[in-house]
C-alpha cells in the first residue's frame, strides 16, 4: 500500500548532513523565509518545482488522510527522489504514513543522473511525466543536464507521452531560449533508447540540457495557419502492420483537410522493445509562425475501447483537429510550462494566447503568485482568431530569475 514507502524515506539528505550547499538554509525562518503551506496532493510537482526555484520551503499536509492506501503514492516519492538526486543539500521530512511533508530546497545541480522510474510496478506514472516536472528546472542547474530514466512506461494513455515531450516540449523551450542557437540545441534532446508499454514498462530514455543565465521574454499570440502535419506512428512486441493501420487511418481523416500530412513508423522488436507489448500515435500540426499543437492516442493494455489501430488514430486525429480548434499558440498539454517560463523570465512583458485554460494550468497561475509573486492578467479574447474564438490572451511581468551558477560568457 501506499501508506508503507515512506518508512525509508524519512530523512535528511545525505549532502545535507554532511554541510554541503545549505548552511544559509538551517531553517526557514533563520533564512527570514517563512515556508508555504498546502493542503491535498494537487499540483504536487509544480509545489516542488516553486519551491526549488524560488529557494522557498514547502509543507504539504492531509495529503490522501481519507484513503484505504493514505499518504504519498509511490511515483511522488520517486519524484522526491529525482529532484534529491539533482540538487545539493535539500531537506526532506515527511511523517510516518506519509501523510505530510516538508520540503526545503537545496541547489540545484544537475549534471549526469540516473533515475529508476518503477515503472512496471501498479500505478506508476510514465516517462513523461518525470519529464514535466524536470522541464522547467533544467535549464537552471549549475551543470548541463543528462538524466537517464531506466525502467520506464515511455507511452500510456495517462500522461504525455516521451515523443510528446520530443517534438512539442523542447520546442517550447526553444521559444524561451534555452537550446535555441547552433551551438547550444544539439544539448536539448530526449533520446528513446527503449520503448517500454503498460502494464511491466522496461523503458529507458535519456533527456539532455543546457544550462541558461536567464530564459527571454516573448510575445506570443499569434498561431498562424497549420501548414503540415507530422506524426509518428510507434509499435512495441506486435506486428509492423499495427504501425501501418495507424497511418493509413490518420491520413485518411487528415488527407481531406490538407496534403502535406506525413506519418513515420517507429517499431521496435527485441531488446529495445520493453517488457510489454503496445501501440500508439503522435501527431503534430506545424504552423505558419513556427507553433506545434499536439495530441496523440494509445492503445489500452487491457484490450479496451481503443485495442484497434484504427480507433487510435481515428481519436488521435480528432483530437489534433479540437487542439487547433482552439487557437492557442500552445496546445493544452503545454499551457503550465509556458506559463511558468513567463513568470519566471526577464523583468518585461511577456503575453501568451491559450484555449480554454487547464484546470493544472489555472492551479499553477495561484503558484506562481505565491512563490515567484507574479500575477497574470488574463483577458478573454471573443473576437475570432484564425477561425478560433474563444481564446485568453495571458500578460505578465516577469520575475527576473538568474541561474547564478551560469557564467556569464
Amino acid at each position: 500500500g501506499r501508506g508503507r514507502i515512506w518508512n525509508f524515506t524519512m530523512r535528511t539528505s545525505k549532502r545535507a548532513r554532511t554541510g554541503g550547499g545549505s548552511s544559509g538554509k538551517a531553517s526557514s525562518k533563520a533564512s527570514g523565509k517563512a515556508h508555504h503551506e498546502y493542503e491535498g496532493p494537487a499540483n504536487f510537482r509544480a509545489r516542488l518545482v516553486l519551491s526549488l526555484l524560488s529557494s522557498r520551503p514547502v509543507r504539504i499536509t492531509r495529503i490522501r488522510p481519507d484513503d484505504e492506501s493514505p499518504g504519498l503514492t509511490s511515483f511522488e516519492a520517486s519524484f522526491i527522489r529525482l529532484l534529491d538526486k539533482l540538487t545539493n543539500g535539500t531537506h526532506i521530512e515527511i511523517n510516518e504514513i506519509g501523510t505530510s511533508l516538508f520540503f526545503r530546497p537545496g541547489i540545484l545541480l544537475g549534471g549526469a543522473v540516473e533515475h529508476d522510474c518503477g515503472g512496471d510496478q501498479p500505478g506508476s506514472r510514465s516517462a513523461g511525466w518525470f519529464l514535466e516536472g524536470v522541464l522547467p528546472l533544467a535549464p537552471f542547474g549549475k551543470r548541463p543536464m543528462l538524466l537517464r530514466l531506466e525502467n520506464c512506461v515511455t507511452n500510456d494513455d495517462l500522461d504525455p507521452s516521451v515523443d510528446t515531450v520530443k517534438e512539442v516540449s523542447l520546442s517550447v523551450l526553444r521559444k524561451f531560449g534555452v537550446g535555441a542557437d547552433a551551438e547550444t540545441s544539439p544539448l536539448l534532446s530526449v533520446d528513446i533508447k527503449r520503448r517500454g508499454a503498460r502494464p511491466l514498462g522496461g523503458g529507458c530514455v535519456e533527456f539532455k540540457c543546457p544550462t541558461v543565465r536567464s530564459v527571454r521574454s516573448v510575445d506570443w499570440t499569434d498561431g498562424g495557419l497549420v501548414k503540415r502535419v507530422r506524426g509518428v506512428a510507434y509499435s512495441t512486441k506486435v506486428s509492423p502492420q499495427v504501425s501501418n493501420r495507424c497511418v493509413h487511418s490518420a491520413r485518411g481523416v487528415l488527407n481531406a483537410l490538407l496534403p502535406d500530412v506525413y506519418i513515420f513508423t517507429d517499431v521496435y522488436s527485441g531488446k529495445t522493445s520493453g517488457s510489454s507489448p503496445g501501440f500508439g500515435l503522435l501527431l503534430t500540426a506545424e504552423t505558419t509562425t513556427g507553433c506545434v499543437l499536439s495530441a496523440e492516442a494509445t492503445a489500452l493494455s487491457d484490450g479496451g475501447t481503443k485495442a484497434l489501430p484504427e480507433e487510435v488514430a481515428t481519436q488521435a486525429a480528432g483530437a489534433l483537429l479540437q487542439e487547433v480548434s482552439e487557437g492557442g499558440v500552445v496546445d493544452s498539454s503545454q499551457q503550465s510550462l509556458a506559463l511558468l517560463l513567463m513568470a519566471v523570465g526577464p523583468e518585461d512583458v511577456s503575453r501568451l494566447r491559450t484555449g480554454e485554460l487547464t484546470k493544472h494550468s489555472r492551479g499553477t497561475l495561484k503558484l506562481l503568485r505565491d512563490f515567484v509573486g507574479v500575477l497574470f492578467k488574463v483577458k478573454a479574447d471573443k473576437d475570432s482568431h484564425n477561425g478560433a474564438s474563444g481564446t485568453v490572451v495571458l500578460s505578465c511581468l516577469g520575475s527576473g530569475y538568474k541561474n547564478v551558477a551560469k557564467q556569464v560568457t
